[in-house]
């Protein structure tokens, strides 16, 4: 655990996964000759080639709510074009509970962006019924990106697998759950407010949390890797607007070295988070102390 303030910030973890190193476009092998600090033993696999990918959800407790950002892939999914996904079985929400959360304690969902490994555990399979898993919370969905993805709406051109997503793990929210449908920069809570990040995805949003003076930024995937740090021009091959994911992370990097932010993406490996300082005109990644 970690504290913000009077802000209790947790890691809560699915799995973790291998990825390639073209995950980057401008990946080249010399680089892990150069060996440098970002391709830390935490971060990289030299004997796979491949970077290590945390998929986890950030769990904050403050005095009065409980609040959860994305949710992972979610278990007994068809994925069919995310075979990494596909029929999960996974103790994520026995990993919640040893956090001290129930999932009917949950007060507020925050979904950054509605890739597959980010809303999987917005619904849980119940009698052959996808329903919401955290029944008395408030779902926090960006309305752009929710257009975007609906089949019955703009994302009707998408092919029938990444409907699937949509279909099990959004829709019921919206049929059957309290949600708050944001345009992504609006204050949710006291101290708590959403950033609009766009590029990784269309609707993507960070979260701004700020407790007695101190800061932190839940970046969802406007980073994968430490390498972006040292790195702004990199996109995963993910971003789905090349320039627009760049000039995003390019004003969050600025941001966080400016503020000071503590910075929380959902895929780092351990320690997970960090901080990031200017170095001339370049950045670099300080990770924290420990993981939470």
């Amino acid at each position: 655990m970690l504290l913000l303030g009077d802000i209790e910030i947790r890691r809560i973890e699915e799995t973790v996964l291998k990825e390639p190193t073209t995950l980057f476009a401008e990946w080249r092998k010399e680089i892990e000759d150069e060996r440098p600090s970002w391709l830390a033993s935490d971060f990289y696999l030299p004997a796979a080639d491949a970077f290590v990918i945390s998929i986890h959800s950030w769990l904050l407790r403050t005095k009065r709510q409980t609040i959860l950002i994305d949710t992972c892939g979610g278990n007994a999914k068809e994925r069919p074009a995310s075979p990494r996904f596909h029929h999960l079985d996974t103790p994520y929400l026995e990993r919640l509970r040893q956090a001290g959360v129930v999932p009917e304690k949950v007060d507020y969902v925050i979904c950054t962006h509605l890739h597959v490994d980010h809303v999987g555990w917005n619904t849980r399979l119940v009698d052959g019924r996808w329903v919401p898993t955290f029944s008395n919370a408030t779902y926090v969905l960006s309305r752009l990106e929710c257009e975007a993805r609906d089949p019955k709406r703009g994302g009707a051109d998408q092919p029938p697998a990444a409907h699937l997503i949509f279909e099990d793990s959004v829709r019921p929210v919206l049929d059957s759950a309290k949600t708050m449908i944001v345009e992504g920069d609006e204050e949710i809570l006291d101290g708590i407010d959403l950033v609009k990040t766009p590029g990784h995805a269309p609707g993507h949003m960070a979260v701004r949390v700020r407790s007695r003076g101190q800061e932190a930024m839940f970046i969802g995937d406007i980073m994968h890797q430490p390498a972006q740090v040292y790195n702004p021009s990199w996109n995963s091959k993910f971003c789905e607007n090349a320039e627009l994911a760049r000039s995003t992370r390019g004003w969050v990097l600025e941001h966080c070295a400016e503020h000071g932010s503590m910075v929380c993406p959902a895929h780092f490996g351990r320690p997970h988070c960090g901080s990031v300082n200017r170095r001339g005109d370049r950045f670099a990644f300080v990770p924290a102390d420990r993981s939470p």
